[in-house]
């Protein structure tokens, strides 16, 4: 039998598949023959005439062994196979994109801090005006953690704040932190009660030096550097104390326990709430705030009680009208609230060495608030050991907070 061979068909060169070196322009990688396929189509006489050409294989996809560049290596051979074409042309808008989270996350920070510092001005002048018409700073206080527990229960009923789950085991871990944040919260409006606001927050600057101290005391030792840091916190408040035109002893006093209630909540907060870490800052303080509150109001009855009506006489009659005095009773009570939870967010926002860093800034403001908003007398060297208790706040904080970052980059030692 005869075996027929079918004439071989030869089109023009131009038509063929060629297989060229990869041409590389502009991030872009492709042959010269993928090049030829992006072209826009031309008519022509030479098309016309020898017809179109033969379309060229689909590319098979890589197989599992290949490497980056399609190849196939194994012993002996080498395969390769045609790679899809991959486009990779730098977009101007690709850095945009990436900015506007970070911008968008910057401008959320700067807003939390601004509500954070204008919500504790507001309380500190409020609160101010409140004791000077009606000192009773007791009753104050429990007004205050009242409106901060029916803010809460209003979040959690209306679902804008997740309700915490929480049980008896909690509640009795939460009695030691919410009988310290009591004792911090009277005392500190106490203080308040007694002298000028600048002056009481200058002394409550003092608080790492009883943070170091009760620590060492449960068993947990700072190193030297933060011992060092805490000494420009002890001789500027002592020079501000020498030196404060409104010095009461009571307000020393006040703003002094005040610190020792706080720092042993936080303490304690860290013993014995280890377990109920799903809980967040939020939701803490809300039962914080209820439990100080049924701490608070039965010893306020007892120690101030019998003044109240009198006292209340004396105010309203004092003002042009009641309703003012409602207003600073109310916006203290509210703004009390409002900045302990913008501190809680803030806290949840940035590391705890920014959060220190701004509380200090914090303090700053506030001092220089109330002083414009009160036209308290200022002395040089008042003024001079204000700035040093600050600088030693700010120094305690970058210490405390190089000891952290040094243990949290410590490797991790393996137990055999």
């Amino acid at each position: 039998m005869l075996a027929f061979q079918a004439p071989r068909l030869h089109t023009h060169s131009f038509f063929r598949p060629k297989t060229h070196r990869p041409l590389i322009i502009a991030n872009i990688h492709v042959t010269h023959y993928q090049i030829h396929r992006l072209m826009p189509k031309r008519s022509s006489s030479r098309t016309l005439l020898l017809g179109k050409p033969r379309a060229a294989p689909a590319p098979h996809p890589p197989p599992e062994d290949a490497g980056i560049d399609g190849n196939t290596y194994e012993e002996g051979k080498v395969g390769r196979s045609e790679p899809p074409i991959e486009l990779s042309i730098p977009s101007e808008s690709k850095p945009l994109a990436e900015d506007l989270p970070k911008k968008t996350g910057t401008m959320k920070l700067a807003a939390v801090f601004g509500f954070w510092y204008l919500q504790n001005v507001i309380f500190n002048i409020y609160n101010k005006k409140t004791l000077n018409l009606f000192p009773y700073p007791w009753l104050l206080a429990s007004f205050q953690l009242l409106v901060g527990s029916l803010w809460m229960a209003g979040l959690w009923a209306s679902r804008i704040q997740p309700y915490p789950q929480v049980n008896r085991k909690f509640f009795v871990a939460l009695l030691g932190p919410a009988l310290f944040h009591t004792i911090g919260h009277i005392s500190a409006c106490v203080s308040f009660s007694k002298v000028a606001v600048s002056f009481t927050h200058v002394i409550k600057a003092s608080e790492p030096v009883f943070s170091v101290i009760f620590s060492a005391l449960f068993g947990q030792f700072y190193p030297i550097q933060v011992w060092l840091s805490v000494a420009p916190i002890v001789v500027g408040c002592a020079l501000a104390a020498v030196t404060e035109v409104s010095f009461n002893a009571e307000g020393l006093w006040g703003a002094l326990i005040s610190n020792v209630g706080f720092v042993l909540r936080n303490i304690y907060s860290k013993k014995s709430l280890q377990d109920f870490k799903h809980v967040d800052g939020l939701n803490l303080y809300g039962w914080i705030s209820i439990l100080s509150l049924l701490y608070l109001f039965p010893v306020a009855v007892l120690v101030e009680g019998r003044h109240w009506v009198q006292g209340y006489r004396t105010a309203t009659a004092a003002i042009a009208s009641p309703s003012t005095f409602y207003a600073w009773v109310i916006l203290s009570g509210v703004f009390y609230h409002l900045y302990n939870q913008s501190s809680y967010q803030a806290l949840d926002a940035i590391s705890p060495l920014s959060f220190s860093v701004g509380n200090t800034m914090k303090r700053i403001v506030v001092i220089v608030a109330s002083v414009i908003a009160f036209r308290n007398p200022i002395r040089p060297l008042n003024a001079l050991g204000s700035a040093i208790a600050i600088l030693g706040t700010f120094l305690y904080s970058q210490a405390t907070a190089t000891i952290n970052n040094n243990k949290s980059n410590e490797p991790t030692k393996k137990t055999s």
